[in-house]
């Protein structure tokens, strides 16, 4: 699915159009609501109006159309009033709101908006993200499950079939787990009979090298830098473990019912965890978080998770050592 820079001309199907412009965990726990509205709308055409360079991952989503939407700064490329149906999945604040009330929809499902006189509920403080997505979605009509997380398998085979994936990376310094400790996992898994890769973006192709260099892994062992994002769901759905940070890499584990550890550092788990009922594991501190997203050193919430609490966590999750195809 490529990202189109605006609505396709008209299909014969009345569109339903949802704005969710942010990054791959952010549009994750929103596929508990994509669900429920594909399944409220099963005439419409559906459209999601979000980052472009998520392509690839948008088309494993319930959607039918990705409409290229990079932040709030500019209008959502829809005609005044080709959508018939308009859902603010974004936030509550004017910045959304204002995009989505000048598309002209027949109908807009967002949380109360007076400014534009949209009825909805109050906005949720101290709820998990894909509770909120879901609550909205129901009250106004459609039944959403939070933990509907599911999405569509990649055609594209994993590169490590059956691997222990470890996610090095993370966007900002307040998520960066030290590399030692991600070695000294890396080890550990290998010494359980794992076959071990570590994935990560383009920015994180040094911290892997270091992580490979720690655990003594071959250079073909380091994914970071390497995979576009569908071959990189593809290499998580496929994973016997996989253990990451608070990134988008813990989001498609829990997408993929793959078991997880996941540390959690300046985000609360109790907003952006795994669902509770697993095969995952979270691991933080929160006496001693300090909250900074977009701090440029490890939160002390990160750092209070050692090597033995990631490895013990692994250990206690129903995770089968399988041989490699690559």
């Amino acid at each position: 699915m490529t990202a189109v820079p605006t609505l396709p001309p008209s299909d014969g199907r009345p569109d339903l159009l949802v704005l969710r412009a942010i990054k791959l965990g952010d549009a994750l726990v929103a596929v508990p609501a994509l669900h429920a509205l594909r399944r409220a709308f099963p005439g419409h055409r559906i459209t999601l109006a979000t980052t472009a360079w998520l392509a690839p991952v948008v088309e494993l989503l319930p959607v039918d159309v990705h409409l290229a939407q990079h932040g709030l700064d500019h209008a959502i490329g829809a005609p005044h009033g080709a959508v018939d149906v308009a859902v603010n999945l974004h936030g509550v604040g004017p910045g959304s709101s204002d995009l989505v009330a000048a598309l002209g929809a027949r109908r807009v499902i967002g949380h109360a908006d007076p400014a534009h006189g949209y009825d909805g509920p109050e906005w949720p403080d101290d709820v998990h993200e894909r509770e909120r997505w879901a609550r909205l979605v129901t009250w106004h009509g459609i039944p959403a499950d939070p933990d509907d997380v599911a999405i569509a398998r990649p055609e594209t085979p994993s590169v490590a079939l059956g691997a222990a994936v470890v996610h090095v990376g993370a966007f900002h310094g307040a998520r960066h787990w030290p590399t030692d400790r991600f070695a000294a996992v890396a080890r550990g898994l290998r010494e359980r009979g794992h076959d071990v890769v570590l994935t990560g973006g383009a920015d994180d192709v040094d911290r892997a090298a270091a992580v490979a260099q720690g655990a003594g892994l071959a250079p073909e062992a380091v994914l970071a830098g390497v995979l576009d994002l569908q071959p990189f769901a593809a290499v998580i759905a496929d994973a016997a473990v996989v253990v990451t940070v608070d990134t988008g890499a813990a989001h498609l584990a829990s997408a993929y019912g793959v078991p997880s550890v996941v540390v959690f550092g300046p985000a609360p788990p109790e907003a952006w965890g795994p669902p509770a009922s697993g095969p995952h594991v979270v691991l933080t501190d929160a006496s001693v978080r300090r909250g900074d997203v977009f701090a440029e050193d490890p939160d002390p919430a990160l750092l209070a998770v050692g090597v033995d609490d990631v490895l013990a966590a692994v250990d206690s999750l129903p995770v089968t050592v399988r041989s490699s195809a690559r």
